[in-house]
């Protein structure tokens, strides 16, 4: 009663029915899609107002300084932030890996690690790493020391960095 060709029929017939569903559901889209307005290039054809609605923009908040960011930062807070960091630099004295060891780096001369091959715009740089300077690091190192070898495109929230550099600065120095 139930051969080969009949299994084959009845396979063939499943395979043929899903296929014209899916290209129908193609047809379909293509004729009635009309775009999400997503992404640049779209904007929004009529805004509808409402009376009473808060039209107000809101006020520019202040920038707090850095030094009084950093003196509120909270090194356990910090650790949380270390993790990416840690996939090429160490806390460990000259245990330098993709990049430099950072055991002691707050208030240490910049490029100034034993053992490491620094880009020649950080071997070169002066001073040292005070807490201000590594936060402009860390906030953008290329735009910092434009030529560095590190491929981190920083850090944004100015918080986020104060706590960091608070972190690192429980190691030596």
């Amino acid at each position: 009663m139930f051969d080969t060709m009949t299994l084959t029929k009845t396979v063939g017939a499943v395979c043929g029915a899903f296929l014209v569903f899916l290209l129908g559901g193609w047809a379909a889209e293509s004729l009635y899609h009309t775009g999400g307005g997503h992404g640049e290039g779209h904007e929004q054809a009529y805004a509808i107002e409402v009376e009473g609605a808060a039209t107000e923009v809101a006020e520019d908040v202040p920038e707090i300084p850095f030094e009084q960011l950093y003196a509120a930062a909270s090194a356990d807070a910090g650790e949380k932030l270390w993790r990416p960091c840690s996939a090429c630099h160490k806390l460990e004295a000259g245990a330098n890996a993709t990049g430099p060891y950072l055991y002691g780096v707050v208030g240490r001369d910049k490029g100034s690690a034993e053992g490491f091959n620094y880009s020649t715009v950080l071997a070169e740089m002066p001073g040292e790493w005070l807490p201000e300077n590594l936060n402009g690091f860390i906030e953008n190192p290329s735009a910092y020391a434009p030529g560095t070898k590190m491929v981190y495109r920083g850090l944004a929230k100015p918080e986020d960095r104060a706590n960091l550099i608070a972190y690192l600065a429980t190691f030596g120095g």
